[in-house]
């Protein structure tokens, strides 16, 4: 597939060297961008969406970002009746596959969403094609559109991330290492595009993302408002960042591990698999669990006597839960063992599809690049070992101070990633220390509806809200669609539940 180059020069010195690729000098891999302000001058929008080929990529570049530079190109895939776009984020050797649905409803006003799955390692196409999407595999070569899109009222980036994830790849196995060095590259990444396509300038601009995402979505959101302010000095348009949208997620893994003997033998409305004399066992290495991962995970980081610790408590506390039940749902069987993929068969059916040539030629898949897996192991160890003892919380803390709305929702049949008071989802809302603690933490959790029918749980003081969604497992998207969208919809709309 041919590259073309554009926006770098002036349109005649484009049109005196049409199809080429310009070089904006020595690029190091993982750099925001340049320091000082830049000659506006030597910078053409895009602008056009609708110019963008079918069959090429245009390589979109700005001079303030000389390490980084955007493929994009149409795309006929999913759901005819919406503009879609695919392509890669290039960062030197590093190249992010995203994939660009504009509004059902009015693209041109209405606000964009930036989604990721969690893992770590998990492709966001599940996302895309099994949760939110604007189409969902139905079988592994067949799709159909999907009525309760998020796209329906928003503009819908899906991106895998980090290297190596989904459709995501590394020219020669440079990889990122955490999760603040992809916070940078994704910020990066919207400022060319919305500095190419100028009518999402200010833009109402959310960052979403599941089970993982819960800790992406803060150090990515950070990253995103910390740049803003190098932007401006850039004179450029800084990103119009309102909220961060968190679904099932592990924001504290800590406080998750801890949660899962209130889910087993609590009364939280979770069926009780456990056994009495197991629950009185589990009951008593509590404390020890809390102890060991205290010691070793939160208040001195010793990566040797934290893992032996998490592994000492997943061995305590997590039994029942992952040998004889659907982890991530305690209203759905699994199919054989309780792991995602005999969880959700359509997994696999998803990513058959997505392994059909034609597929990939569709969305503008790299062909020395398309073997696609729904998750990648080796990141999901890394990340794992690396990210997962870092309190993305206290990102969340700061976001908030600054005014930017925290919206965390929870599906109340989800046991891996649980929304339970006292160690769950909804603690982690009432622990945030920011403003507006006191207030939130004194408000009781209430009923919402959908149409008349309770359909969950909330508790909201002005920027941040919490919502359980009623039978919903780890992914609410897929399991109660209507009810997942109308939260997602009365937030853009800045309406309460």
């Amino acid at each position: 597939m041919n590259l073309r180059a554009y926006a770098v020069l002036t349109l005649s010195s484009l049109a005196a060297a049409a199809g080429a690729q310009y070089s904006l000098g020595a690029a190091t891999s993982g750099s925001w961008g340049s320091s000082a302000p830049y000659d506006a001058g030597l910078f053409t929008p895009f602008q056009d969406l609708n110019a963008l080929s079918l069959t090429e990529y245009t390589t979109l570049l700005h001079p303030h970002f000389p390490a980084h530079s955007v493929r994009v190109k149409q795309s006929r895939f999913c759901d005819g009746e919406v503009q879609a776009y695919s392509g890669y984020i290039d960062v030197g050797a590093r190249h992010l596959f995203f994939a660009f649905f504009e509004s059902r409803r009015d693209p041109d006003q209405d606000d964009v969403i930036f989604w990721t799955n969690g893992g770590p390692g998990g492709s966001s196409m599940l996302g895309l094609y099994n949760e939110l999407g604007p189409c969902r595999v139905t079988g592994p070569n067949t799709t159909e559109r999907f009525e309760y899109a998020w796209n329906n009222h928003a503009n819908v980036f899906f991106v895998d991330q980090p290297i190596g994830v989904g459709f995501s790849y590394a020219d020669y196995g440079e990889k990122i290492s955490t999760n603040a060095e992809a916070g940078q590259d994704i910020a990066a990444f919207f400022v060319i595009f919305f500095e190419h396509f100028t009518k999402f300038k200010g833009r109402p601009f959310h960052m979403a993302g599941e089970s993982f995402g819960g800790r992406y979505i803060p150090v990515f959101a950070s990253a995103v408002y910390d740049r803003n302010a190098d932007l401006v000095y850039a004179g450029l348009t800084p990103i119009n960042l309102t909220s961060v949208m968190i679904g099932n997620g592990d924001t504290n893994s800590v406080a998750t591990m801890m949660s899962y003997y209130d889910v087993q033998c609590g009364s939280y409305g979770f069926p009780k698999v456990t056994s009495i004399s197991d629950c009185v066992r589990m009951k008593q290495f509590v404390p020890r669990c809390q102890k060991r991962l205290k010691e070793s995970c939160v208040d001195v980081l010793d990566h040797i006597d934290c893992l032996d610790a998490w592994e000492f408590c997943q061995n305590s506390l997590t039994e029942d839960i992952f040998t004889r039940r659907n982890p991530y749902d305690a209203l759905r069987p699994c199919l054989d063992k309780p792991d995602f993929e005999s969880c959700y068969p359509i997994v696999g059916d998803t990513t058959t599809y997505l392994n059909n040539r034609s597929v990939q030629e569709a969305l503008g898949i790299d062909p020395n690049h398309g073997n696609y897996t729904w998750a990648n192991w080796e990141v999901n160890v890394r990340l794992n070992e690396d990210d997962r003892w870092f309190r993305a919380e206290h990102h969340l803390e700061a976001l908030l101070q600054r005014g930017v709305k925290a919206l965390i929702y929870v599906g109340d049949k989800d046991w891996i990633c649980n929304w339970v008071r006292f160690v769950g989802n909804e603690r982690m809302t009432l622990e945030l220390e920011w403003s507006g603690q006191d207030a939130f933490r004194s408000q009781p959790l209430r009923d919402w509806s959908v149409d008349g029918v309770v359909a969950g749980r909330t508790r909201s003081v002005g920027s941040l809200t919490f919502a359980t969604i009623r039978d919903a497992g780890h992914m609410a998207p897929y399991d109660q669609p209507v009810r997942t969208l109308e939260v997602v919809n009365r937030w853009l709309a800045g309406q309460e539940l």
